[in-house]
């Protein structure tokens, strides 16, 4: 009977845990990126991301290269670098989050040696329940005449599933996911979107302002005469399994030219379970 109760109790007493966990709140990306802002402007870029870094945090540069590595490969980065999220999520159990938004690069002292862009940052916490930057990479644009909508959201608790008993099986669902998007991709760009895209996604495109929504998103791709072809490199998963990402290379028709980009993806699960891409961004891949 006491090997009864202390099996029930094992089995019991993690579950418990999990239903008390207090979900996280998006404010801490959100922190998290004004704090590496302010390293930025203190200690300059190089220093900062640095500083801020996951060990296995990557960039795009513009193969995947680590931030470490790639940093600490330069003797400085010059000029500055401001920029202001305006697109957040963060998973439930906090351990995975992502911010998005325009920056400014400016290497000169006139208007016209500015930069202009976006970026997206996708962030996980550490051993010590601190916020480090896990993939970084961003597009440029002209200069916006329209300010971004803010969209911060905080995780929806419904979502939140028990970590799975085999860590290696909720990783291998977004592969899988990940995959069968870069397959439907061959066959309809449209219809992929169509089946796969928020309602609320943002797309990032190189020339171009972020584009907003499913439909206006589908417009573009048609307007646009964008084909694509993809390859899943790697992907990651929350412990709360109601957010995720991925990343890998693509070829991309823009009418008649082809050309090599990188991609990121953010997953997200909705209320059927079924998971939906948040955001995607294409970096090019310079020749």
């Amino acid at each position: 009977m006491k090997r009864f109760i202390l099996v029930a109790l094992l089995f019991i007493t993690p579950l418990l845990i999990f239903a008390q966990q207090k979900p996280a709140q998006v404010g801490t990306v959100i922190d998290a990126e004004h704090s590496f802002k302010k390293l930025v402007e203190r200690k300059g870029i190089k220093e900062a991301f640095l500083s801020v870094a996951d060990p296995e945090g990557i960039v795009f540069k513009p193969e995947v290269i680590k931030i470490t590595e790639f940093y600490n490969s330069i003797d400085k980065q010059p000029g500055t670098l401001t920029w202001e999220p305006k697109f957040a999520r963060i998973s439930a159990n906090g351990d995975l989050a992502f911010t998005a938004g325009p920056y400014v690069y400016q290497n000169g002292k006139t208007e016209d040696d500015k930069v202009y862009g976006d970026y997206v940052s996708i962030w996980r916490t550490d051993v010590d329940n601190k916020m480090k930057l896990l993939v970084d990479l961003g597009i440029q644009h002209p200069e916006s005449e329209t300010q971004e909508l803010t969209d911060f959201k905080e995780p929806d608790t419904a979502k939140r599933t028990a970590p799975s008993k085999d860590p290696f099986n909720g990783r291998s669902v977004i592969i899988g996911t990940d995959k069968v998007f870069n397959h439907a991709l061959t066959l309809s760009a449209l219809a992929t979107y169509k089946e796969f895209l928020s309602p609320e996604a943002r797309f990032y495109f190189p020339g171009f302002e972020p584009i907003t929504g499913q439909d206006k998103v589908m417009k573009f791709l048609d307007n646009e005469a964008i084909s694509i072809t993809a390859e899943t490199i790697n992907v990651g998963r929350a412990t709360s399994n109601d957010l995720a990402y991925s990343y890998g290379r693509a070829r991309i028709k823009k009418g008649e030219i082809v050309s090599n980009y990188n991609y990121v993806r953010v997953w997200e699960i909705d209320k059927d379970h079924k998971w939906d891409v948040i955001l995607e961004i294409f970096s090019a891949v310079e020749q």
